[in-house]
């Protein structure tokens, strides 16, 4: 009877330990993929929209939640070039705010120029690179002077095949600039990439 019982345990030792290998892309493999982003329908219908991969955020500070056509989505603007933005935003008087953008230029990636806000002419709509940051496989140049709808915002850049990113955070009370870019760090690290359906 031990020996049945020995013989039982071992198998079923066997079994678990082959279900938990990361060989030959079994449930080992699956473990390894990132998870999908929670808000990705409107992502994925954005990538479709501009025919161009689009970066959806599986982590927002809270209560922002990255849900295009949500309760925090407060600007959505696809223009005729493919360029988008999309905004989130939080406020609470006395509180404070919580903004976030995420930009793309498909097939674009020069920094665009933004109308200058005193006097005439235009600016880089991106300048003053503070250093890089570096997640999730993205080597972002790290912006603190902004303008247009990510004006006072710390603002990361990069380029994948060809096209322009952003992602930036409004540094407002009740958050400090070292909160803001640890928000955006994380924020860079969980970004997963969607691709237009062919």
């Amino acid at each position: 009877m031990r020996r049945v019982v020995g013989a039982l345990l071992l198998l079923g030792l066997a079994v678990t330990l082959a279900g938990c290998s990361g060989g030959g892309g079994g449930a080992g493999a699956a473990v390894k993929a990132k998870p999908a982003c929670p808000a990705a329908k409107g992502w994925q219908q954005l990538a479709d929209s501009v025919r161009a991969p689009v970066y959806c955020p599986r982590w927002m500070p809270d209560p922002l939640n990255g849900v295009i056509k949500g309760q925090w989505n407060n600007i959505y603007s696809v223009s005729p070039d493919r360029s988008y933005l999309v905004g989130f935003i939080w406020f609470e008087h006395g509180s404070g705010e919580l903004h976030v953008n995420l930009r793309g230029y498909p097939g674009r990636t020069k920094i665009p120029n933004c109308p200058a806000s005193v006097g005439k002419g235009t600016l880089p709509c991106f300048d003053d690179p503070h250093g890089r940051m570096h997640a999730n496989g993205i080597d972002a140049t790290v912006y603190t002077v902004n303008q247009g709808a990510d004006q006072w915002h710390v603002l990361l850049a990069w380029h994948r095949d060809g096209s322009l990113y952003t992602l930036s955070q409004h540094v407002a009370a009740p958050l400090t600039y070292e909160q803001v870019v640890a928000d955006l760090k994380r924020m860079l690290r969980d970004l997963v990439l969607v691709a237009p359906k062919a």
